[in-house]
């Protein structure tokens, strides 16, 4: 085909920009394939941790429900498993066996008890890369739930407890520790529709009175990195006992909202808001 001397620059201008809309192209799409991979700059980061969620006492893993949810919408993998609330020797290293069953690196994240449960299970295990304590208690090694709490004014839940003495198959016998019904809404959930809390007084699952005694031989949180949320409602645990909790930690990140207990059921975005905090730490260290 014959190109006139008139039509050459069209030509050429036609193929320039032809080639341009393909760099422009090819540039767009390592820019999205980079943003994908992970960090800023198109660091890809390190793996993205599984979170797993442990729940404390009166509860169970449903009361990570819109925590879990939340996790996975952006795009985190979550386990929930059943806390036995039988005591810090059972649950901790109940715990610690289905740790090692998870693959890859683990936020461990404990609410309340599940708190103490995390600080032991988690000890010599390197897949563990953060703890996040959610009104939690954090006792260190030679410390109990009794001894630390002992240290600030007692929590208005001490005096809505009661006692039920069970039987084991074994014949042994023991106690476990109820919130009392009635109650639960003033001292564990206070920010939470009277209707929902009935429900959880009905359905509250116990914790062995011996758990409170039980003292830790091991802390984590020693030596790992460690974020918190303090509700400044919390009637359960002394706001100020975890406060004290955290600076001892030296945790990375304390946050305090305004929140009952279980700012898990009741403030869900906030908690996944430090959870995913801690993972991005992780995945793009500073």
């Amino acid at each position: 085909m014959h190109i006139s001397r008139a039509s050459r620059p069209t030509v050429h201008m036609a193929r320039w920009a032809a080639a341009l809309v393909a760099v422009s192209g090819l540039t767009s799409a390592l820019a999205v394939e980079s943003a994908q991979a992970g960090g800023p700059g198109g660091d890809p980061g390190r793996a993205k941790p599984t979170i797993v969620l442990v729940h404390g006492a009166f509860a169970d893993a449903s009361s990570w429900n819109g925590v879990v949810q939340q996790l996975q919408q952006n795009g985190y993998t979550v386990d929930a498993p059943a806390n036995p609330l039988r005591g810090i020797p059972q649950d901790s290293t109940y715990l610690a066996s289905f740790l090692k069953s998870v693959k890859g690196p683990i936020v461990l994240v404990g609410h309340s008890y599940g708190g103490e449960v995390i600080s032991q299970a988690a000890v010599g295990n390197d897949n563990v890369k953060a703890l996040v304590y959610i009104n939690a208690i954090m006792p260190d090694v030679g410390e109990s739930f009794s001894s630390l709490s002992a240290k600030f004014a007692p929590a208005p839940l001490t005096k809505a407890l009661m006692q039920v003495p069970f039987r084991n198959g074994d014949g042994s016998t023991g106690t476990d520790v109820y919130v009392q019904p009635d109650k639960l809404h003033q001292v564990f959930a206070a920010d939470l529709p009277t209707s929902q809390t009935n429900l959880m007084g009905v359905t509250q699952r116990p914790i062995a009175l011996s758990a409170f005694a039980d003292k830790l031989t091991g802390a984590a949180w020693r030596n790992k990195p460690v974020y918190v949320l303090v509700g400044r409602q919390d009637q359960s645990i002394n706001p100020a006992l975890e406060l004290f909790e955290a600076k001892r930690a030296d945790a990375r990140k304390t946050v305090e909202i305004d929140s009952s207990h279980v700012s898990l059921v009741s403030h869900p975005q906030a908690v996944k808001n430090l959870i995913v905090d801690a993972a991005e730490d992780y995945m793009w260290p500073k």
